[in-house]
């Protein structure tokens, strides 16, 4: 698919490196788990069902998650109204639409492809956004769309999800179980949840480094398609400062799909997790955003 999206090389050079690392690390993972767990079959059909899952279901993973629901033209016009014209400027193919009933200010875009794409935004995304705003954020995640690294994001989290469930799976077999086996398994199960804990540390960067820079060509894109870098930075300073009024409980729900939102579901005091973000800082993302108001001439 081709969009008038501009182009971003840099994006795509960085979305096959990380995808050839993450597959590095993925191979090694599945034949020290064989190594380990002696079963081929068994090790491989599980690894293939969930990655095939994954990339197939996680737009409905995702909107049930973040209790969204796909809405008609009659019942979101506006919503409708905005998707459809950057669609036709953007000469691309219109995207499932649905909304979350949900307080916390966000949007996101999931699905495998262009033909098979969902923007989501929240009710309230909605209810504090100006017409204009929004379109700068529906811009935005119309670019991870049209640029594929929503795919290339689920794809890559596949790995980390995988290493993730097995070190859970380890440590509750290890703290339950440890007086009905032997030291040999005892040993085996530390070993399984050590090497999937070094792939999880490993998918989690890879991850983050990624996901860092696709928001700064979203938001590039995304200004550069609307003309209007300043509204999409209204609306980035707006919805970054509501965030982080909403409570902290509320929070925490949303933060496992960070990697996928238009600013991340992050509260006030949160320093450290910020190094770890899938978002540049807000500082970061707005300097870059005046840097393309002063390129395209824009009217402060």
């Amino acid at each position: 698919m081709r969009s008038r999206f501009e182009p971003d090389r840099q994006l795509t050079a960085r979305m096959a490196v990380t995808m050839f690392l993450l597959g590095l690390v993925y191979v090694a993972f599945i034949a020290a788990l064989i190594v380990l767990l002696k079963s081929v079959v068994l090790v491989v059909v599980i690894a293939a069902a969930l990655l095939v899952a994954q990339f197939w279901f996680s737009d409905r993973i995702a909107l049930y998650a973040m209790h969204g629901r796909f809405v008609s033209r009659e019942e979101q016009p506006e919503l409708h109204g905005v998707i459809d014209r950057l669609c036709a400027t953007a000469d691309m193919p219109k995207p499932r639409v649905a909304v979350s009933e949900m307080d916390l200010p966000n949007a996101f875009a999931t699905g495998r492809n262009a033909d098979h794409a969902v923007v989501c935004v929240t009710t309230g995304l909605l209810r504090r956004l100006e017409t204009d705003e929004l379109e700068g954020v529906l811009a935005h995640e119309l670019s991870h769309v049209a640029h594929r690294d929503v795919a290339v994001i689920t794809i890559a989290s596949f790995l980390g999800v995988i290493a993730g469930l097995i070190v859970r799976f380890a440590f509750y077999s290890q703290l339950f179980g440890g007086r009905n086996r032997d030291q040999n398994t005892a040993a085996l199960l530390a070993i399984v949840m050590a090497v999937s804990a070094l792939v999880y540390a490993l998918s989690f960067l890879l991850i983050r480094a990624l996901s860092r820079y696709r928001e700064l060509a979203a938001d590039r894109a995304a200004a550069m398609l609307t003309g209007k870098p300043s509204v999409l930075a209204s609306a980035l300073t707006k919805v970054s400062g509501d965030i982080a009024r909403i409570p902290t409980q509320d929070l925490r729900t949303a933060q496992a799909f960070n990697a996928f939102f238009f600013t991340p579901a992050l509260g006030p005091g949160t320093a450290l997790a910020s190094m770890f973000s899938t978002h540049p800082s807000l500082e970061r993302r707005l300097e870059a955003l005046a840097a393309i108001s002063v390129e395209l001439g824009e009217a402060a």
